[in-house]
């Protein structure tokens, strides 16, 4: 794992120059001088590396525009301020999880002999919440499927760019789709707070199953772990992510009807409210609506999520 659980690949934009109107003295903001601006994304491009589409990675061409349009923009007194808001706009991306930005002001009136004046700054995405949908249904080595959610769940919160915020009780559920003959499944859902993008996010999730030995040899088959990545952002604040690509599908397709994730979300959270389509929908309205009798509440234990 990359420290703090920043994506170890990297996308980098050198050299950005433009002319700008940045400095505290009257002649910089009459006169104007050239700016240079370095950028380096922390992005997870295991997915366009893969798909080879631009879809799927961030545009340094857009990144770029940004830049200049910042350098070219509403002038700033100090370079400082200048980075700080070059860095905000690359993290409005979604796939961005670090941003290093360089500001180089080589005309800067510093008064003595020197090659350049630069400011760097390191800006990670802010916290955004996240629900995450647990589910086993095979023992792993002596823990059984309840205590393994337990341990993930515990995984999880012991992540560095992650906070679980909220557990749910442990739900039992009889399978849906899959192969016949599965043993029940039980489930809960943990509300983290992470500064991960969504699909760092996930390359996490899957890095927690692959740990708890998950293979994906059968469509819905049975398994030792499942962590699925329901919903990233608020959508009553507007910050939700929604996407349709093949490695990311936000917020999930199929659970807002699953009971047997909507009970255990409401239960971890009882105002929650997932988007279905265009609209935005109170978690328990989703389960009033659905089948439940496949879903029964187990009674805690001292090996239980909470």
């Amino acid at each position: 794992m990359s420290p703090a659980g920043t994506a170890r690949d990297r996308i980098v934009l050198r050299g950005v120059r433009g002319r700008g109107f940045h400095g505290v003295f009257e002649h910089e903001k009459r006169d104007g001088q050239d700016f240079v601006v370095d950028v380096e994304l922390a992005v997870d491009l295991a997915a366009p590396g893969d798909s080879d589409d631009l879809a799927d990675t961030v545009n340094y061409g857009e990144i770029g525009a940004a830049v200049l349009a910042r350098i070219e923009g509403e002038p700033f007194d100090l370079i400082e301020r200048l980075a700080d808001v070059i860095a905000s706009d690359a993290l409005s991306h979604s796939a961005v999880d670090e941003v290093t930005v360089t500001v180089h002001k080589p005309q800067a009136p510093v008064g003595v002999a020197f090659e350049d004046v630069e400011v760097r700054v390191v800006r990670r995405r802010p916290p955004v919440a996240a629900v995450v949908a647990v589910g086993a249904n095979l023992p792993w080595g002596e823990s059984s499927p309840a205590e393994t959610l337990a341990g993930a769940v515990e995984a999880l919160s012991h992540h560095p760019a992650l906070s679980v915020v909220a557990r749910s009780a442990v739900v039992e559920s009889d399978p849906v789709g899959g192969p016949a003959g599965q043993p029940v499944y039980v489930n809960a859902v943990a509300l983290v707070r992470t500064s991960l993008s969504p699909v760092s996010l996930l390359r996490e999730l899957h890095a927690v199953e692959a740990a708890f030995d998950r293979v994906r040899e059968v469509r819905w088959g049975a398994r030792t772990l499942d962590l699925d990545l329901v919903q990233y952002g608020e959508p009553s604040a507007g910050t939700d992510v929604v996407s349709a690509r093949p490695h990311l599908t936000l917020p999930h397709p199929r659970a807002h009807e699953r009971a047997f994730v909507l009970a255990p979300w409401l239960d971890a959270d009882p105002a929650a409210v997932l988007r279905v389509g265009d609209e935005l929908v109170p978690v328990a309205d989703l389960l009033a609506a659905t089948d439940t009798s496949g879903v029964r509440r187990l009674p805690p234990t001292d090996k239980d999520l909470r």
